[in-house]
């Protein structure tokens, strides 16, 4: 097995996707469909909430979590329903500097995957115009395993896929649990704050 081989160097680099390479919040498409800040903030809390949206990244069909979630909120049926046409609108922009970090990764020749809790249903339009995630030679998506981060099993699935070792690894991600799991496996983390932050990281590492 790859992720068992001991490997001294690091010279792989594995990204987290939402708020390390893309912004991501529900807020983004809510603040455009509710005008009230009350009502927004309401809605946000107890309506389309992100655990609600960690569901499809686990694998869930929007079809059966947003039926379920219409009948405990009928009046709000409309916006729910919204949520999986407009998921892109979640999703502004790229996170600043990150993707001239890639390509500078990319031209060095530095190998690039990504590790996503994600949805199955949802990535194939967010991926279809986002040219940034060219540079990647493969990219795991929670939702089409049914594993989300931080289950070890998602980790060993993607060393095995990548046909990488743990050691050779930098994983790069916003949340510091799926830091420490990568880590208890031997993949050395980087917890995301900012690009500047993570270049002097990729260059102590030589990566850069």
């Amino acid at each position: 097995m790859a992720g068992t081989t001991a490997i001294s160097k690091i010279d792989t680099v594995i990204f987290d996707i939402g708020n390390v390479i893309s912004r991501w919040d529900i807020r983004f498409l809510y603040e455009k469909l509710i005008d009230d800040p009350q009502e927004l903030e309401w809605f946000l809390k107890n309506v389309v909430t992100p655990e609600w949206h960690f569901q499809h990244d686990a694998g869930r069909n929007f079809a059966d979590t947003s039926k379920e979630l219409i009948a405990r909120f009928p009046n709000h049926a409309a916006l729910i329903e919204l949520f999986y046409p407009r998921f892109n609108e979640t999703s502004p922009g790229e996170v600043e500097g990150v993707a001239e970090l890639i390509a500078r990764l990319s031209c060095a020749d530095v190998p690039l995957f990504a590790i996503s809790n994600f949805s199955a249903e949802f990535w194939p339009d967010f991926r279809s115009d986002r040219p940034v995630f060219d540079n990647f030679a493969d990219i795991i998506i929670s939702g089409e395993e049914k594993l989300i981060k931080p289950d070890a099993a998602l980790y060993r699935r993607a060393l095995d896929r990548f046909d990488i070792a743990a050691s050779q690894c930098l994983f790069i991600d916003d949340r510091l649990d799926n830091i420490e799991a990568g880590e208890a496996l031997g993949i050395k983390g980087h917890h995301f704050h900012d690009a500047l932050i993570l270049e002097r990281e990729l260059k102590s590492l030589s990566l850069l």
